[in-house]
């Protein structure tokens, strides 16, 4: 179906604090989706959407797609989406015991260098095999190696509800979190955390073999180091942009700092990064024998966790309340754009799933007027379309039910 800035620098300069406040201080380049097409994704057997450049917002009742058609969006981003689902979960049930299928999420996008074509699904080949599977990624019709090429393209941010527990779940939750916004800023740092992640994985593996070849370990303890010390290094400087850009904002939504907590962490703040990756090779090597026995590594930045606070009162984002704890969330995510914004020259998607609905009047319409003064392009999701009304004449706006996208019956 078919429904139908100015000259920035990309030299990621956060110096000035100026450049990188929302509202009209700088305007960059949005990437937006011109044109979106679902195949055996969740609910959808088909679907094709065509917007132009503005917001989009989608409402409906519950459970009728919308938070399904922004997931699709999150696999434009590395990782497994913004319902960190496995492959092979978010095939469309036929719930006839058939064999399953393969889904694909294709896009082509409206770029500062022209349009581009990404597509990304369940890999064919892998189906009905004991291969693993694996998620296969085209860009402009060629195969791309690895996530970390979805990076390179586009940045893409978001905001859900279960993400409302961010800082009281978890540290690996909040790392993700930290990690999906250094994508946008450094694209690198997706290869290097996956890097990072699978020599990490190896290494246990051979750690719980017995006979195993220490010359092997020791060389995938180097790659840990490397690698680890390299994502830790990205997590800083993302963190320190973050607090910088959060701490500019004007209007409801509070000033925030992010930093990270973590041995590798604190090595950083000592020494430069080759010393910090013979420490951390070091620290390995002691800790085989009890990394044999947990199958884990005793030291890395996957031990790190990332500590948001209030700037006003320096309390942890994790001891406010439950309402301080979302603006705090909203306005991490709203310098992560411009933070993008700044690192790359281009704004990132946005998503953002039944946001309207968990803010006061007050932050609503300040997020409204934030997003529009960006020009990026955002995916609202609500089930109350009355919430959007700031927006209309704005943004595109489209009903979802029962697995059809179709324009809203006002004509907006």
């Amino acid at each position: 179906m078919t429904i139908e800035r100015s000259d920035f620098s990309r030299s990621g300069n956060v110096d000035d604090p100026d450049q990188t406040v929302a509202g009209g201080v700088f305007t960059a380049p949005a990437v937006s989706v011109s044109r979106l097409t679902l195949t055996e994704f969740r609910c959808f057997p088909q679907l094709r959407i065509v917007v132009g450049p503005e917001p989009v917002v989608l409402t409906g009742p519950n459970g009728s797609g919308k938070t399904t058609v922004v997931e699709a969006l999150s696999f434009l981003a590395p990782g497994r989406g913004l319902r960190r689902a496995r492959i092979d979960e978010v095939a469309r049930w036929r719930g006839d015991g058939t064999a399953p299928v393969p889904w694909g999420v294709a896009v082509r996008l409206r770029t500062a260098d022209g349009l581009a074509e990404i597509g990304t699904g369940r890999d064919i080949a892998a189906l009905g095999t004991t291969a693993r599977e694996r998620r296969v990624i085209r860009i402009d019709g060629q195969p791309a190696r690895g996530q970390g090429a979805l990076a390179a393209v586009l940045g893409v941010a978001w905001l859900t509800p279960e993400m409302d527990r961010l800082f009281v779940e978890g540290a690996s939750v909040r790392r993700r979190f930290l990690d999906r916004l250094a994508f946008g800023m450094e694209p690198a740092h997706a290869d290097r955390v996956g890097a990072y992640e699978r020599a990490m994985r190896e290494r246990g593996r051979l750690l719980r073999q017995r006979g195993h070849d220490p010359t092997w370990v020791a060389a995938l303890e180097d790659a840990m180091a490397r690698h680890g010390v390299a994502v830790a290094a990205a997590r800083r400087e993302a963190a320190d942009r973050l607090t910088m850009i959060a701490g500019c904002v004007r209007g409801p939504f509070p000033a925030a700092t992010v930093s990270l907590e973590g041995a590798v962490d604190g090595w950083l703040d000592r020494q430069p990064a080759l010393a910090c990756e013979d420490m951390l090779r070091g620290t390995l090597a002691r800790g085989r024998a009890a990394d044999a026995e947990t199958g884990g590594a005793c030291a890395g930045p996957h031990r790190s966790d990332v500590i948001v606070r209030d700037a006003a009162t320096g309390r942890a984002a994790g001891l406010c309340s439950t309402g301080e704890q979302k603006v705090l969330l909203l306005a991490v995510v709203l310098a992560g754009v411009r933070a993008q914004a700044a690192a790359r020259g281009s704004l990132p998607l946005l998503l953002l799933d039944e946001v309207a609905a968990h803010l006061d009047a007050r932050h609503r319409s300040a997020l409204f007027e934030l997003v529009g003064a960006l020009g990026v392009q955002a995916w609202y999701t609500g089930t109350d379309q009355s919430l959007f009304d700031p927006v209309s004449g704005k943004a595109r706006f489209l009903t979802v039910d029962a697995g059809r996208v179709t324009p809203s019956d006002d004509g907006r």
